[in-house]
């Protein structure tokens, strides 16, 4: 579920590890510093800031993945400073949701209140998340829609994301690229179902959308920030993250839906193919228009 294969190493040291208190116990996480920019690349707005939650199926993933170190140093290169979370993984029998979703809220709490101390602008202060991070992303958007409008994310930024247990059917021309990849089942309605039924201990039915945003309501969703999507083209999920974006737009949200041309699920993870600086650029551009 996003695992890096034949990745460029992470760089260890570009980041402060802080250790942070959620409500069931200690949190670490990674303060990346926006840096001064370099040559003609974009550059955020002055104090911008992101929340960010790597991938891997709920299962898996670390800080040190380049889908959260490649990506939080992209950013801050670019003048973002990035908190990545290093969320609770269901791996046993004992971690299922909302613990993971905890996390991220905990986190982005935590953050909304420091971003004095780190050099952030509450009113730019974003959210975002990859795969099954862009999930726990848009779940904790959701629960936050409960409480005080001021504590809600500026914008957010969604990688690729899994929002569906139950997965939308794929169209031919998303199946006709999917036919030459080397592991073409790897996101088959049964895998999928199996990611979530592990995620939450249990059967989907009934599951609550701020674990499956894709059974929120038009209702449930207004209010939802700005968001820009950016799918991978040869992936399943992207079926999944469309139909959220549509949501979205029913809802009168601000969303764009961009699909990134010649990827496979997981772009973020493989910085050597260029198209994860393509994203950031992207990104960055779109946080410089709002």
């Amino acid at each position: 579920m996003s695992s890096p294969q034949g990745v460029v190493p992470a760089k260890a040291g570009t980041g402060v590890d802080r250790v942070i208190d959620g409500r069931d116990g200690p949190i670490r996480v990674r303060v990346h510093p926006a840096a001064a920019p370099k040559d003609d690349t974009p550059v955020a707005p002055a104090g911008s800031g992101l929340v960010w939650v790597h991938g891997g199926g709920f299962r898996e993933g670390t800080l040190d993945w380049p889908e959260a170190d490649y990506t939080s140093r992209g950013f801050a290169a670019r003048g973002v400073t990035v908190v990545s979370v290093d969320y609770r993984l269901c791996q046993d029998n004992d971690t299922h949701f909302p613990a993971p979703s905890d996390d991220v809220v905990d986190a982005w709490e935590w953050t909304l209140n420091q971003a004095s101390e780190l050099g952030i602008d509450p009113l730019r202060l974003a959210i975002g998340g990859a795969s099954a991070g862009g999930n726990l992303t848009a779940g904790a958007v959701i629960r936050l829609l409960e409480g005080p409008a001021e504590r809600l994310p500026a914008r957010v930024f969604l990688a690729y994301p899994t929002l569906h247990a139950v997965q939308p059917e794929t169209p031919d021309d998303v199946a006709a690229l999917l036919g030459g990849l080397a592991d073409p089942d790897v996101f088959s309605a049964p895998n999928v179902l199996a990611m979530y039924e592990n995620y939450l201990g249990g059967p989907v039915a009934g599951g609550p959308a701020a674990a499956i945003p894709g059974t929120a309501s038009v209702g449930q969703l207004r209010g939802f920030p700005p968001t820009i999507m950016v799918n991978d083209e040869a992936d399943e999920l992207r079926v999944s993250g469309e139909a959220f974006g549509a949501m979205l737009a029913a809802a009168g949200i601000d969303v764009e839906v961009i699909t990134e041309p010649g990827t496979e699920h997981g772009h973020l993870n493989r910085p050597e193919d260029g198209a994860a600086d393509r994203t950031m650029d992207r990104v960055v551009e779109w946080l410089r228009r709002g």
